[in-house]
């Protein structure tokens, strides 16, 4: 069977067939990685974490939480580290929170974070995006669909304690105050909408509603509700944006937008989720910024399998670029010398569909 005939949201079931089956002991060494939530976005990165495990002859052990929380992702780590695996990756929730347990992780085994960064985790290296640069592309994104004059931006996220959320935030404020600067706050606004009062702040021409990102606890119902909430007000307005910054808020913000037909609002994401890639062919999604979850997965085996025995010449990596997908596509350009592709989301997807196909 071809994973390239079968909608992404059905090949989690299949991954998962074709792991080893429990109890049996491969006598290879042991690679973990563990995520942050149950989403889609990692069957992409599960795919890529198999390639590397059997390029590199090691046992892949892909854990992903049932929702967003720290104590479930806790527990999990707990576990592969009790099973005395070789090397784990994690995609931290909770930085703050966890990095005295992620010090002890890192004392037992090779540990490296992914996606989502943790300072003082004594990790060997991160393996993802940078975060605050594709925010600011967001950002670019958002002033490209709304007048110069300003408009309304929504901000929808999971959560806003993990390291990319922020840096992803910040990233997209800062560049709609358009001064340069950077961890910009705004200037706090009230205004009277359909008899409400709403708070904003204000970043440049920009107003941003509810003055922060509005989360959901990485409920993918919650989400939708927020983006229902945030269009009972706005969606009738020519000059409002919804922003998901994670990969299924974009499609709860079109799920919402089309639940009453918001066909004014403008709507900008992140990730590669097959319904944002086809919301942009049809032209009701602007763009979406994607990160390269194969590579988080493949770069993430390859550096622990490499460590595990001995070797420490890959772990000196930069961050993997982001690229953008619009419907059309368009010109490489330089931003702060990393080029950054902007790809037609037909080819796009094809090209997706071919790289899990590739995965056998």
């Amino acid at each position: 069977m071809k994973l390239s005939r079968l909608p992404l949201f059905l090949i989690p079931a299949i991954l998962v067939g074709m792991l080893p089956a429990c109890g049996k002991d491969s006598g290879k060494l042991k690679i973990a990685i563990v995520t942050n939530n149950p989403a889609t976005f990692w069957t992409i990165c599960e795919a890529g974490a198999r390639k590397a495990a059997k390029e590199n002859n090691v046992e892949l052990i892909f854990r992903r939480p049932e929702k967003g929380d720290v104590g479930i992702q806790r527990q999990i780590i707990k576990s592969l580290t009790e099973q005395g695996v070789n090397g784990i990756s994690i995609s931290v929730i909770d930085p703050k929170e966890q990095a005295l347990e992620l010090k002890q992780v890192a004392s037992k085994t090779k540990l490296v974070t992914m996606d989502n960064d943790a300072d003082g985790s004594n990790r060997i290296c991160y393996v993802g995006t940078d975060n605050y640069a594709a925010g600011r592309e967001a950002g670019r994104l958002v002033k490209q669909v709304l007048p110069p004059g300003g408009g309304e931006v929504a901000i929808f996220v999971g959560q806003i304690t993990p390291v990319n959320a922020r840096l992803r935030y910040q990233g997209v404020v800062d560049e709609l105050a358009g001064t340069g600067d950077r961890n910009v706050e705004g200037t706090p606004v009230e205004k009277m909408v359909k008899d409400k009062k709403i708070f904003y702040r204000k970043f440049g021409n920009y107003l941003l509603y509810n003055g922060e990102a509005i989360t959901d606890g990485a409920n993918e119902e919650e989400a939708l509700k927020n983006a229902k909430g945030a269009l009972e007000l706005l969606g009738d307005r020519d000059e409002v944006c919804l922003v998901g910054l994670w990969a299924y808020n974009t499609p709860k913000n079109l799920e919402a937008a089309n639940s009453k037909t918001f066909t004014k609002v403008k709507i900008v994401g992140f990730d590669e989720n097959e319904i944002t890639l086809k919301g942009i062919e049809d032209g009701r999604i602007h763009a979406t910024v994607v990160q390269d979850p194969f590579n988080f997965g493949y770069l993430s085996v390859q550096i622990l399998a490499a460590e595990a025995k001995g070797d420490t010449s890959k772990r000196d990596i930069k961050p993997i670029p982001y690229r953008i997908v619009t419907k059309d596509g368009g010109l490489t350009r330089d931003v702060d010398g990393v080029q950054i592709e902007n790809i037609k989301a037909t080819v796009f997807r094809d090209k997706l569909r071919e790289l899990l196909d590739s995965v056998k």
